[in-house]
């Protein structure tokens, strides 16, 4: 996406980082570049302010929920993986253990849901 409209931060750029700027996951000078974009240019101020609304409605929903923490481990490092660049085993995460030597379940999991 684009406005057409020159600017210093190319808004595809925005676009792609939009999460990291929600999430305040990018350095000082970045979010200041990003700023100055959407002051200038109000089709990407629009995308943030909608995607900054719908992050705000699903925390509220979904915020109490517990996370068990073998399942936000197992996560934590797959985005650890993928985000150092090594190969990522396709298998499924699941919060249950299953005993050595069980057959796997064929009863599909809430994740793929």
């Amino acid at each position: 996406m684009s406005c057409g409209e020159p600017h210093e931060t190319d808004c595809s750029e925005v676009l792609d980082h939009l999460y990291e700027f929600l999430d305040h996951e990018m350095p000082d000078g970045d979010c200041a570049k990003f700023e100055v974009h959407f002051d200038e240019c109000s089709p990407c101020l629009e995308k943030y302010g909608l995607e900054k609304a719908v992050k705000k409605l699903v925390k509220r929903c979904c915020g109490h929920d517990d996370v068990p923490t073998d399942l936000r481990s197992k996560v934590m490092g797959r985005i650890e993986l993928i985000r150092s660049g090594q190969a990522v085993p396709e298998r499924e995460i699941t919060t249950e253990t299953k005993a050595p030597g069980s057959a796997p379940s064929n009863a599909p999991s809430s994740a793929q849901e």
